[in-house]
């Protein structure tokens, strides 16, 4: 992956964070403040005015320090710190690479899988984005960076959360009763992952 295909990808995301920023904040209404859709939008609307600063030659790494930062100035509630969390640990990650290979993939989602644990207090099972994320990363640990398999692991992530009981943010007060809804933050982390698998198989 390289920084061309990174822009590609954030741009995609950014399209389908604003095509389902109605349906996000309404699975958010169930578990949250009911603003979801409304602040990611607002982060990557932000990220996608960024893009065309970004020269071809940039450092991948550069690029995901620029987006971190940006969704923890412009993405409010318990996400923009969150989600600026895991791409500040992806660019820790790729730091020094022009291109990243699967293996500094591999890495950087697992480094992103766990600071957003430590950013959120939270561990999978939980009912939260990591769900997802932890999910991908290991899935990658384990299998490589198969694309059609990640976008599957990431699902996977997503949907299991509608049968956890949600221990971390305002749907942690429902206890019992958060079972049954899809966590948001999972639903746009799929989202993530599925554009990034959409732009790496179009690549390849």
């Amino acid at each position: 992956m390289n920084t061309t295909q990174l822009k590609q990808w954030l741009t995609e995301l950014a399209a389908v964070i604003a095509d389902n920023r109605d349906e996000l904040s309404k699975l958010d209404q169930a578990l949250g403040d009911g603003d979801h859709g409304i602040n990611m939008h607002r982060g990557f609307q932000a990220v996608l005015s960024e893009l065309p600063n970004i020269k071809e030659e940039d450092e991948p790494a550069a690029l995901l320090q620029k987006v971190a930062t940006i969704l923890i100035s412009k993405v409010g509630g318990a996400s923009g710190p969150l989600y600026g969390t895991a791409f500040l640990r992806m660019s820790a990650a790729c730091k020094g690479k022009q291109t990243l290979d699967d293996e500094t993939m591999v890495v950087a989602l697992k480094q992103a899988a766990e600071g957003i644990a430590q950013r959120g207090k939270a561990a999978p099972g939980e009912g939260t984005l990591l769900d997802v994320w932890s999910t991908v990363a290991n899935e990658a640990k384990e299998t490589g960076m198969d694309w059609n398999q990640l976008e599957a692991s990431a699902r996977e992530g997503m949907e299991a959360t509608k049968d956890m009981v949600v221990k971390r943010g305002r749907g942690a007060i429902l206890g019992e009763q958060s079972v049954g809804h899809i966590d948001p933050g999972a639903v746009s982390s799929y989202y993530l992952f599925k554009t990034l698998c959409n732009t790496m198989k179009a690549g390849e």
